[in-house]
């Protein structure tokens, strides 16, 4: 991007001393003045998340290496050019978002017309969540700026650096006096909630999610929790297994298994399982060629939660189960069939271990889906038609993904988000533009024709009338 903000825009930052408080007040104060609604101003706002992403790459990644342990090539991939796709998109269509709606209206409203427009809901808080601690926090804000708000922004503690790199960076790119990053835990979290604000965004996991849908209510905020769960992928007798194969191996390794949407097991038909099981060791191995092979995990005690889920399965280890403490690390693993209410199989994994479980069928396939919290994502391969209706219409989850896994996550043209425990709401491209918008319905009628009709004192005549218009 060439352009640039106004100077006005990008001068100062936010006091590093600010609280809570402090920083919705003056945030408000910004709203009120009404300087974030025009096209123009939230325009400068997406380019410069595009600017940010592009010029301070470097030091982006070098934050998310001192974090996750990443690569420069995953930063990239996994954070950068996700959110710069975002921002992208929606500064191409915001024109189009933007627009009044026409709406027919009923024979009994005419003369009158009919019409809903979208209005920014305030000063919004968005908390970002510490495995992908860029994309999934400045694509909420995407949706919020574009949309025309003030935003407080949230980055995760458990991603320290970049955490820091947000705080320092973002008001040289976008306008400090609409955007405040605050630093801190959960304390500074309750905190904002306290301000009763316009709208909280969250991603993270279903329990915090809880917490934050809880002290929202107080204030009666109205919430977006983005969360998780155990996203499960179907494979059927006819699937193409090494197809499969590498593209669950890659989803699962990307950022060590630590995605909201990677594979969390696999239901396999009996007679194909020991020929994927073949075949994803294989495509893990080729896929590891070269790298460490025990994948970073973000801290100690996520380690030692993911070493126990390797403690009385009941199954087979095919692959890896070796654990290091310092720096902390796990070797990709896939346990096969686990018992179905083994540790492994209870809460999101969140980490590189993969469950393969036979099943004698599709149709159970979809019970043992079923028999569970609702997934973030379901993942299908199979080349029959019968077999992605029964699927589509028998199961609920997020989001669906045919012979493929997490690239509807990549597709702005498509809402993303859960359903039941893995979340409430949707974001991306114009469904994010909506999450933080209000759609406010108007019905503009003349003064003039004015029966006397509407008014009472009615007859038994008008009544009667009326029963019949109305």
């Amino acid at each position: 991007m060439t352009s640039t903000a106004p100077r006005s825009e990008i001068a100062g930052s936010v006091p590093p001393a600010e609280g809570a408080a402090a920083a919705v007040a003056r945030l408000r104060s910004t709203y009120r003045s009404g300087r974030t609604r025009p096209i123009e101003w939230r325009l400068r706002q997406l380019e410069g998340i595009e600017r940010l992403l592009s010029e301070r790459e470097a030091e982006l990644a070098a934050a998310l290496a001192a974090d996750l342990g990443r690569s420069a090539h995953d930063a990239w991939f996994g954070d950068f050019a996700s959110t710069a796709g975002e921002a992208k998109f929606a500064r191409k269509h915001l024109k189009r978002w933007m627009r009044r709606r026409r709406t027919p209206v009923s024979m009994i409203m005419k003369p009158g017309r009919g019409f809903y427009q979208y209005e920014p809901l305030g000063t919004v808080l968005i908390i970002g969540p510490w495995n992908y601690p860029v994309y999934l926090t400045l694509g909420p804000l995407v949706g919020a700026l574009a949309a025309g708000n003030t935003a407080v922004v949230k980055p995760s503690e458990h991603a320290p650096a970049t955490s820091r790199a947000l705080a320092e960076l973002l008001p040289k790119y976008i306008d400090p006096t609409a955007v405040a990053v605050l630093e801190g835990d959960a304390g500074i979290t309750q905190e904002l909630l306290a301000q009763g604000l316009d709208h909280a965004f969250f991603t993270g996991g279903t329990e915090i999610g809880k917490k934050i849908m809880e002290a929202a209510s107080a204030h009666l905020t109205p919430v977006t929790l983005e969360l998780g769960g155990k996203s499960p992928v179907i494979v059927a007798e006819d699937a193409d297994l090494d197809v499969a194969a590498k593209r669950i191996a890659w989803v699962k390794l990307l950022n060590s298994g630590q995605t909201c949407i990677a594979p969390d097991y696999v239901l396999v038909a009996e007679s194909v399982r020991d020929e994927f099981v073949s075949r994803i060791v294989k495509a893990v191995g080729a896929m590891q060629e070269g790298e460490p092979e025990l994948q970073p995990i973000v801290n100690e005690r996520q380690l030692a939660r993911l070493g126990s889920l390797l403690d009385g399965h009941g199954g087979r280890i095919a692959l890896g189960g070796r654990v290091q403490s310092e720096p902390p690390a796990l070797e990709p693993t896939v346990v096969v069939d686990p018992e179905p209410d083994s540790a492994v199989m209870e809460g999101e994994i969140f980490g590189p271990i993969l469950p393969v479980l036979s099943v004698g069928s599709v149709e159970d396939a979809i019970d043992f889906v079923n028999a569970r919290p609702k997934p973030l994502a379901l993942y299908l391969f199979t080349g029959s038609s019968t077999v992605k209706k029964a699927v589509l219409a028998r199961t609920s989850s997020g989001g669906v993904v045919i012979n493929h896994l997490a690239m509807h996550c990549l597709a702005p043209q498509l809402p993303f988000g859960g359903v039941g425990d893995s979340g409430m709401g949707t974001y991306h491209g114009e469904w994010g533009f909506q999450t933080f918008s209000h759609r406010k319905s108007v019905l503009a009628k003349p003064a003039k024709p004015d029966p006397a009709l509407l008014y009472p004192p009615y007859s038994e005549r008008e009544k009667k009338l009326m029963r019949r218009v109305f």
